[in-house]
């Protein structure tokens, strides 16, 4: 039996390359604009690991890193709109100048209720980076700093994205047909 490519069923929106070179200047971007030393990039789990990874190596100049987890997915294609915090920041960010690194702002819902967390921690500033934005789900309107891709209203998958935790390692970005994501895991569990 020939083994399927992992990523069938993705058809490439930008490739490695785009999101290479726009990651870099993301990076340039932030590091013109930040003030001061306390600069903390903030990486929302899981989705924005792979992102924030690269995006802090392009930025010139000192920086922490922390990691934040919240879900509001679970194993479907569309956010519940009920957000859970999975994982709490591991140091205080309070006089610190905070980049939110987040993998897709859709609704805004999650990251609208993680702005409102933060701020109760006292941030110096926060400013919200994302990779994706797609801004025809919004619910709530979120003021986005720095965004890599504006997209439409497709399920996307790569670069850390996931459907049912996976695809996350594609080194580029893609649209998922759900359908055959689903048939696929289907012929996984029937071995």
């Amino acid at each position: 039996m020939r083994e399927q490519p992992y990523d069938q069923g993705v058809r490439v929106l930008f490739d490695a390359a785009a999101v290479r070179e726009r990651v870099s200047q993301i990076g340039r971007d932030i590091a013109s604009g930040a003030p001061g030393d306390d600069l903390v990039l903030l990486a929302v789990l899981k989705g924005s690991f792979i992102f924030a990874a690269d995006l802090a190596r392009a930025i010139p100049k000192p920086l922490r890193m922390d990691f934040l987890g919240l879900s509001s997915y679970g194993r479907e294609t569309e956010s519940s709109g009920i957000v859970k915090i999975t994982q709490d920041l591991s140091q205080p960010i309070e006089g610190a100048h905070v980049v939110v690194v987040e993998d897709i702002i859709d609704t805004g819902l999650t990251m609208a209720y993680l702005l409102d967390n933060l701020a109760t921690r006292k941030p110096a500033s926060v400013k919200v980076c994302a990779l994706l934005e797609k801004p025809s789900r919004a619910i709530r309107n979120i003021r986005i700093d720095h965004v890599g891709f504006v997209i439409s209203d497709e399920f996307v998958v790569g670069y850390g994205l996931d459907y049912d935790e996976r695809y996350r390692n594609l080194p580029y970005i893609g649209v998922l047909d759900p359908r055959r994501a689903r048939r696929r895991a289907v012929r996984e569990i029937r071995g």
